[in-house]
């Protein structure tokens, strides 16, 4: 199997920290949406997209890489976020960006979440919600979700 991680992360690194520890399982290469071309997908077996979570949405350079993408994929595909918060029901972004990526032809196999720092807005005054996460043991349940996925393909 030959898997890639398409992620955004900005500053605070927390999505490219939970990328790395799924990415370590599978032998993933990881990279910004800007670093790949959509033809170069077809190269991959497994393909992870995800964002961190900005005011209850995910970052929009992978919902436009996402946007982009031509139908027809063909390929399997999971999904993972970091957020601040837990997502509401009335804004599903981990849902939408699956909903996206069946559309263009993926079948989703698996999805992870964990709370990450969050400074957005006013937390920033008070240092942030959510101090030291993802934690060492939201990385190993990252590596855990890796190892479900790879026992896909053994």
């Amino acid at each position: 199997m030959k898997a890639l991680i398409v992620c955004t992360s900005k500053a605070l690194g927390n999505t490219r920290k939970v990328a790395d520890a799924i990415g370590t399982v599978l032998d993933a290469r990881v990279v910004d949406p800007a670093e790949i071309s959509a033809a170069e997908l077809g190269d991959y077996d497994l393909i992870g997209f995800g964002s961190g979570v900005y005011w209850m949405s995910l970052d929009a350079r992978l919902r436009a890489f996402v946007d982009a993408l031509p139908a027809g994929q063909n390929r399997d595909a999971f999904i993972f976020a970091t957020s601040g918060l837990p997502e509401l029901r009335v804004r599903p972004y981990l849902r939408n960006l699956g909903d996206q990526l069946e559309d263009k032809g993926f079948e989703l196999v698996g999805g992870f979440s964990c709370r990450g720092l969050d400074t957005m807005g006013p937390l920033a005054l008070m240092g942030g919600l959510n101090k030291g996460r993802p934690s060492a043991d939201d990385l190993a349940s990252a590596r855990a979700f890796a190892e479900q996925l790879r026992g896909r393909f053994d």
